[in-house]
C-alpha cells in the first residue's frame, strides 16, 4: 500500500504535459528493471529446456493465434527469417510446435502448439501473470489503465494493430 501512495504522490507532482529529462530517465530505468523482473521467472523455466527469450516470444504468439503463418510471426517479432527458422526448427524438433503446410497455399506454413508446447506456454504465462496480477493489484485500477495507455502509445502503429487485433477490448 505504501508503494501505491508514494507512486500516486509522485504522479501528482509531475506534470503530464512536461517531464524533465531526469524524470524520463527514471521512467526508462523503471521499465528496464521491471522488464528484468518480468522476464526472470520465465528465463529460469526456459533455461531448463535450453531455450531463450526468442523461443518464449514464438511460443507466446503461436499460442495467441493458433495456425498463424511463419510470415505473420516474422512481422510480429521483427526478426530475420533465418533467426526465426532456427527457433522454430528447435521447437518443432523438440515436439513443442507443429508446422503444417497451408491448405490454400502450399508455400505457407501454419504453426500450432502441441500439447507439450501448450504446457510450456502455460508455465511461462502463469509466472508472468502472477507477477503482473500482483503489481496491478498493488497499483490500483487507475494505474492499470494508465500503464496500458502509456504502453500502447509507445508502440509503433503496426505493432499497435497487432496488439489490438489480439485483444478482446478489455
Amino acid at each position: 500500500m505504501a508503494e501505491r501512495t508514494s507512486s500516486a504522490v509522485l504522479g501528482r507532482s509531475e506534470s503530464l504535459l512536461f517531464l524533465t529529462d531526469d524524470q524520463l530517465r527514471r521512467g526508462i530505468e523503471a521499465m528496464f528493471f521491471a522488464y528484468r523482473g518480468f522476464t526472470a521467472d520465465p528465463d529460469r523455466i526456459l533455461q531448463e529446456y535450453g531455450y531463450g527469450r526468442a523461443h518464449h516470444r514464438a511460443i507466446h504468439f503461436i499460442n495467441r493465434s493458433p495456425g498463424t503463418t511463419v510470415n505473420n510471426l516474422l512481422s510480429i517479432l521483427g526478426v530475420t527469417k533465418q533467426s526465426l527458422n532456427r527457433v522454430l526448427r528447435t521447437l518443432v524438433e523438440d515436439g513443442l510446435v507443429d508446422s503444417r503446410v497451408g491448405t490454400r497455399d502450399k508455400r505457407e506454413r501454419h504453426l500450432f502448439l502441441t500439447e507439450k508446447g501448450a504446457d510450456l506456454e502455460r508455465q511461462l504465462s502463469e509466472a508472468q501473470r502472477g507477477r503482473m496480477r500482483a503489481a496491478f493489484r498493488n497499483a490500483g485500477p487507475e494505474a492499470v489503465a494508465g500503464f496500458r495507455a502509456v504502453l500502447e502509445q509507445m508502440m509503433d502503429p503496426e505493432m499497435r494493430r497487432h496488439y489490438l487485433d489480439g485483444t478482446d477490448g478489455g
